[in-house]
């Protein structure tokens, strides 16, 4: 079971993702979401969510996989 951080995280990245998702193809949008968790997400975020990417990821929207496949 996922921690609280790590649930509000997942649900931050897919938040970000459906928010950018306009006039776009996934691979233009997942750069989008990957430039603004590198701008604004502590170090420690984006290694939780690359971790959690890595063992499970089934809570993460397909355009939020993509972005942070694009971090790791």
């Amino acid at each position: 079971m996922a921690d609280n951080e790590l649930l509000h995280l997942i649900k931050m990245i897919n938040h970000i993702a459906d928010n950018l998702d306009y006039d776009g193809g996934e691979t233009e949008v997942a750069l989008k979401v990957l430039e603004h968790i590198d701008r604004f997400w502590a170090p420690s975020m984006k290694l939780k969510i690359v971790e959690y990417a890595e063992v499970d990821g089934t809570g993460l929207s397909s355009i939020s996989k993509l972005a942070i496949t694009s971090m790791s």
